[in-house]
């Protein structure tokens, strides 16, 4: 489907409608906007401040699902062996990971885009210089980059992020200028610089909006892989501080003693967050299918 029919039907309401034409995709969805509104709201939702000292119990460590607390509190989800809430810490550092996961998407879509763009645009060196890398980059194992960058660099939230934009931009780079160089041999293309609009202009306001639908797909399913690495680095040990616990550093801290029985440590922030990237990827599978020009009707 071209750019015009899609400009005439209003992508968000063919998304919409090709969403709501499949119940597995409108589950997923509906999972994913529950989750993201939980961890919005977790200072307020949660049965305590998993980090306020103030609040927290140690004779209530360890408890398994259901127990009744000191205080008087119910832990529904246990309590790991600080004596901190289980569902208040899963809230807590589902709120961390997809802080993480989003904001690393969304920087590394925007780097990605503006390379893609301009490989596409300018063509012969400035194309191949940057396709050469983005090749570089694909070539190496994600976790094995982002390890090798946080071993150098040290731990921290924003370090952990930009070592998933180093790792993730390449996907977007090489998918925008795919559809990019489509759109550039295009007669609107050759009448804008006719007209001697300047290239950042043409870029932005002629090209890009024609290449949204494959950086949607792609920016959807690199969240979820975003998610999936910092919480892999996390529960390695070299991801977020302990002072920003994420589902992965929960999953890490309960398998410490998951073999002596108290297996809710680990195991719920586990599925949590396997719900999650599960739900976001069904998601993104849904969207190719809809914005897929092959597969569009």
């Amino acid at each position: 489907m071209s750019g015009a029919v899609f400009a005439a039907e209003g992508m968000s309401a063919r998304v919409w409608r090709g969403m709501r034409a499949s119940p597995k995709a409108m589950i997923a969805l509906s999972v994913c906007v529950i989750l993201i509104v939980a961890a919005v709201l977790a200072p307020w939702i949660a049965p305590q401040n998993p980090y306020d000292l103030g609040q927290i119990d140690f004779f209530d460590s360890r408890l398994p699902p259901g127990s009744v607390g000191m205080n008087g509190i119910t832990y529904w989800l246990g309590t790991d062996t600080q004596g901190r809430d289980m569902l208040s810490a899963m809230l807590y550092g589902l709120r961390t990971s997809l802080a993480v996961g989003v904001t690393a998407g969304v920087l590394a879509l925007l780097v990605g885009t503006a390379l893609g763009l301009i490989a596409a645009y300018f063509g012969g060196r400035v194309d191949s210089f940057i396709m050469r890398f983005v090749d570089l980059m694909l070539g190496f194992p994600t976790i094995l980059v982002a390890l090798m960058i946080l071993v150098v660099f040290g731990q921290g939230t924003w370090k952990v992020i930009l070592a998933l934009v180093f790792v993730q931009w390449a996907y977007f780079a090489r998918a925008v200028r795919a559809a990019a160089l489509v759109e550039t041999g295009k007669e609107y293309v050759e009448a804008a610089r006719c007209l001697g609009l300047s290239a950042p202009r043409i870029l932005a306001a002629h090209i890009l909006p024609n290449c949204l639908p494959p950086l949607i797909v792609i920016g959807t399913i690199q969240v979820a892989t975003a998610i999936a690495a910092e919480a892999t680095l996390s529960f390695l040990g070299i991801g977020l501080p302990i002072t920003e616990p994420s589902l992965g550093l929960l999953i890490a801290n309960g398998y410490q003693v998951l073999l002596a029985g108290i297996y809710w440590m680990s195991v719920y922030p586990g599925l949590l967050l396997l719900v999650l990237v599960f739900s976001i990827n069904v998601v993104g599978d849904r969207l190719r299918e809809i914005l897929n020009p092959r597969l569009a009707t």
